[in-house]
């Protein structure tokens, strides 16, 4: 069977904070024989274990390497590996991730008060900027 891996359990897994959810959590996982994890359970994941548990960006990051580089996972791996690149610049997985599904739907700019997304894209050879006016 293949399943969809929501938050909450791949929280379980990595945040080991609850024996008996990781338990449950783990098994699924390795019952399965595929594993779908989407885009945005990967931005909430990057964000409950940056606010809840305090965790750095390259913890994070490791954590998504090592879950995506498993057999069994489904995922947008484009989409990932741009989350990935703003998390090992300091930033936040969901802007990598929304300027590059935004590029691919024919976005040609990203757009946003957050300073230091727009700076990171930039520096990454990236089209982006703050509103005009600010």
């Amino acid at each position: 069977m293949t399943i969809i891996a929501d938050t909450n359990l791949l929280i379980r897994i990595f945040a080991d904070d609850d024996r008996r959810q990781r338990d449950l959590a783990l098994a699924e996982l390795e019952n399965a024989e595929r594993i779908v994890v989407t885009i945005s359970v990967l931005c909430e994941f990057c964000w409950v274990l940056m606010s809840r548990y305090r965790l750095a960006e390259g913890e994070i990051a490791s954590a998504i390497r090592a879950l995506v580089g498993q057999p069994k996972i489904v995922a947008e791996r484009s989409a990932i590996l741009a989350g990935l690149a703003m998390l090992d610049a300091g930033g936040d997985f969901a802007d990598g991730v929304i300027a590059h599904e935004g590029r691919r739907l024919g976005g040609e700019i990203f757009v946003s008060f957050d300073r230091k997304a727009v700076r990171l894209l930039i520096a990454q050879g990236l089209k982006a900027r703050p509103p005009t006016g600010t």
